[in-house]
């Protein structure tokens, strides 16, 4: 072999072998870092629970207690719907008479109503039941109320023979024009009767609960003052016979009286100085004397045209 070729192949290699591993070095492919991975979180709200009815009916009333007039509202809940079955309502008195039977329809959600009012069939005062059911027996209930009812009070003649008419807002009293304006609560007015001896107002009425009546009195129907003599006294509130409160604003031709009464009570009087007819008694006594007169004249009127024989 020429010796020049021996020393160009010698170099050829050496030259490879030093390139070698810098190829492999350039051809390494570089170490990756893995993702960083944010974990996922769900949120999620709890749903708003159904109400749950634990009973197959329920019903209920508006107000424990009613007064005659008054308007009944039921009210009530199924369970489980059924399409095309009413509710069956009945209601009894406490003497165990049926006086009203009704049948609602349930609406979609569940729920039924009815009203009625207490009239007519309704007489008897005391504790109502109202029986519901829905399809079988097995789905009824029942609830109660208290009914007051309409008190029929019958008032004694006033001692003058007078009686007095009573509308929505009035009394009017015989003997005068005048009228006495009047508010009430807890109760019903029925009559305002004059009495002459103790120089008052007797006022009756229904009170079926704790309530008040204004009085609007004009002075020409009963005053702390005497419109003849000028004798004063002072007013005075009796409530069933006691002594009761009252508020009292005086104007120039009447007198506003506010007296609040219990449940139960059946009358007011009140005590001035005059009241009208102050003279009645007098009245009476002239009208027989009247009326004798007449009588007399009349006999001797037929004495004088009788014939004589």
């Amino acid at each position: 072999m020429n010796p020049l070729t021996a020393v160009a192949l010698s170099a050829i290699m050496v030259l490879g072998m030093s390139l070698v591993p810098a190829l492999a070095q350039d051809a390494q492919v570089p170490e990756q870092t893995p993702p960083t991975t944010t974990p996922s979180v769900t949120t999620t709200t709890p749903a708003t629970p159904t109400p749950t009815i634990t009973t197959a009916i329920a019903i209920s009333t508006d107000k424990p207690t009613y007064r005659g007039g008054d308007t009944v509202v039921v009210t009530g809940t199924v369970r489980d719907l059924f399409p095309g079955v009413p509710v069956s309502l009945t209601v009894i008195d406490t003497n165990m008479n049926i006086v009203r039977i009704d049948q609602i329809t349930v609406g979609a959600d569940k729920t039924f109503s009815s009203e009625f009012i207490l009239a007519g069939t309704f007489k008897t005062q005391g504790t109502y039941t109202i029986k519901a059911q829905y399809g079988d027996v097995n789905r009824s209930t029942e609830a109660t109320f208290d009914f007051r009812g309409e008190v029929s009070v019958n008032l004694p003649p006033p001692d003058d023979g007078n009686g007095s008419t009573v509308t929505a807002t009035t009394v009017s009293i015989p003997g005068t024009e005048d009228v006495i304006g009047y508010e009430i609560t807890g109760g019903r007015l029925i009559g305002i009767t004059p009495n002459v001896d103790s120089k008052s107002l007797v006022v009756s009425i229904v009170a079926t609960e704790n309530g008040s009546l204004t009085l609007t009195i004009p002075k020409t129907i009963l005053d702390t003052v005497h419109p003849e003599t000028g004798a004063e006294a002072e007013l005075i509130v009796l409530v069933d016979l006691a002594e009761g409160e009252f508020t009292e604003t005086d104007g120039e031709t009447s007198r506003v009286l506010v007296i609040p009464f219990e449940e139960g009570t059946e009358e007011i009087e009140i005590v001035g100085a005059f009241v009208i007819p102050e003279f009645g008694t007098i009245a009476a006594m002239i009208l027989a004397v009247a009326i004798v007169s007449i009588i007399a004249i009349s006999a001797r009127s037929r004495l004088s045209i009788m014939p004589r024989y």
